[in-house]
């Protein structure tokens, strides 16, 4: 068992969307419900969150033994992390499947990357389960 990083991602740019209406917003959240739900009652889910909006990024680096601190993300790109859920995952395969699901819920892209195994991903779950 290994965990995996799914990042759901916001394209910026091109045409401007219309805000959600209530209602898509709704089907929106209910997907989401479902899907959190689902990963729960299979032990997949370890944690996730939303994030603000790329504009409320601050990158923190050090330059000549200074810690220097600028606004916005560290990259420019087109594509910015919207969200994530770390998840539990028998191998990459699971892994994948499960980030079809959080693209179906989210119309978003999704990447998905392993964590090394350090000891410490899994001292930190353990953690949060109560382990």
């Amino acid at each position: 068992m290994g965990q995996y990083l799914l990042s759901t991602h916001r394209v910026e740019g091109g045409v401007p969307d219309a805000p959600p209406s209530p209602e898509e917003m709704q089907g929106f959240m209910q997907r989401i419900i479902e899907l959190e739900a689902e990963m729960d009652s299979s032990g997949t889910f370890v944690f996730g969150g939303a994030l603000h909006g790329h504009d409320a990024a601050t990158v923190v680096k050090v330059n000549d033994g200074d810690v220097v601190m600028t606004d916005g993300p560290f990259a420019e790109a087109k594509e910015h992390i919207a969200g994530f859920y770390v998840i539990n995952a028998a191998d990459l395969d699971e892994a994948l499947a499960w980030a079809g699901k959080v693209a179906a819920a989210t119309t978003a892209p999704i990447e998905v990357r392993p964590f090394m195994a350090t000891g410490r991903v899994a001292d930190h779950s353990a953690e949060m389960h109560g382990g």
